[in-house]
């Protein structure tokens, strides 16, 4: 059943939900690296939720003209008006008044998502009998996608999507560095409300597959997600893109192999999959890769303070320490050094010493500052520098047996 639906064999309704959503998922993965770059996630949260008042409201203007309400292109026009209505007043609310961003947001989304949620229970009193499924702007509902709709969804994203490649570069460096920006000449607030509005066209165009709440999820969790695997703006943005539509595709696929699973929850649910498996695995940045780099200090460290002791003649009780030595092949199972265990001591003991004289010598103040107990002293002074350190030391001491 699920190999029917990742190789959209599973009906046209099934393949249709399925391309839309890897189509929304890349787009909404793109455009919301910016707004996760700029530090702006939230902003996202305030837009959805300004969605809903419009789209009740398209549905009752198509109603009293005597057409279908539930018709899918009016209902993303109202949608979008009502979003960028509630853009406009988050950002006059940020630049005329002491109110920071995130109480903005706090009080631009509750107030339009109040007044969606007052919309729709009129709504429900109206007796027109072609109300219902408008809740499913909520959650998103795909089981009554048509051709039609995956065609709007479908364009709608591409379309956001090479947006968001034609503006990528001021976008980029106002999300990094917006003074910086500025004083390139470059329009800091149109580029803002540039950015701003391709999230909202990604929320226009997403709410019938995941919803104006879920919506959010698939515009933050996909950027967080690549922010895991590298460092570079492009490569986040592709790799945003990349998991974007495999959570949208994997998705669509399982909520159509089992029944009655909602798909934009699913989406989501894989999306936060996606990025749980690279907060533990990534490489750089994920926990084993932090608990990996912890250990390798950790031994570093031990073995460090065990040729220090065997340098200086001291017994070893820590058994931690001993063990490492003893696999390092630097002392005999009975705590004795080895002949390659007595030269590192000596080294060691050695180069603390070089350290003492370079921490004490205003002319190597800036060497100093990189001490830290294991660096080895040959990674920042010359072979020039450290013999005339080891001539005001005097000659290296034998290891004690």
């Amino acid at each position: 059943m699920l190999w029917d639906a990742l190789t959209l064999q599973l009906g046209y309704n099934a393949a249709l939900v399925a391309i839309g959503a890897t189509l929304l998922g890349v787009s909404a993965g793109v455009t919301g690296t910016f707004l996760f770059l700029r530090k702006r996630a939230l902003v996202s949260d305030a837009i959805s939720h300004a969605t809903l008042p419009g789209v009740c409201l398209a549905f009752m203007v198509m109603v009293a003209l005597g057409g279908d309400g539930r018709n899918l292109p009016g209902l993303l026009a109202g949608s979008a008006v009502s979003a960028w209505l509630g853009l406009l007043c988050m950002n006059w609310l940020t630049r005329h008044t002491r109110l920071a961003e995130d109480a903005a947001i706090g009080a631009i989304l509750s107030v339009f998502f109040g007044l969606g949620i007052v919309l729709l229970t009129v709504i429900q009193t109206m007796g027109v009998g072609r109300q219902a499924g408008l809740e499913g702007f909520l959650l998103g509902s795909t089981a009554g996608m048509l051709w039609a709709d995956a065609l709007i969804i479908a364009v709608g994203g591409a379309a956001t999507l090479i947006l968001v490649m034609i503006i990528r570069r001021p976008m980029t460096m106002v999300a990094f560095d917006p003074e910086y920006a500025a004083a390139r000449g470059l329009p800091v607030n149109r580029i803002d409300l540039a950015m701003m509005g391709l999230v909202m066209a990604v929320t226009v165009v997403g709410l019938k597959i995941v919803g104006l709440i879920l919506i959010v999820a698939l515009l933050i969790i996909p950027p967080v997600t690549a922010r895991f695997w590298t460092d570079r703006s492009d490569r986040v943005v592709l790799l945003a893109g990349l998991t974007g539509g495999m959570a949208g595709y994997l998705g669509a696929a399982l909520s159509a192999s089992a029944p009655n699973l909602p798909t934009g929850p699913i989406i989501v649910l894989v999306s936060f999959g996606f990025f749980a498996l690279s907060l533990f695995l990534a490489p750089a940045r994920g926990v084993l890769a932090a608990v990996l780099r912890h250990l390798r200090f950790q031994r570093r460290v031990h073995i460090r303070q065990g040729l220090l002791a065997l340098a200086q003649g001291q017994k070893i009780y820590e058994p931690l320490t001993l063990r490492l030595l003893r696999r390092a092949g630097l002392v005999r199972a009975d705590g004795v050094a080895t002949d390659p265990g007595k030269a590192r001591a000596a080294k060691a003991l050695r180069d603390e010493k070089r350290w003492e004289i370079v921490r004490s010598d205003l002319a190597h103040e800036a060497t100093a500052a990189l001490y830290d107990g294991l660096r080895d002293i040959e990674t920042v002074l010359t072979l020039d520098q450290i013999a005339e350190i080891d001539r005001r030391i005097g000659t290296p001491q034998e290891v004690p047996a």
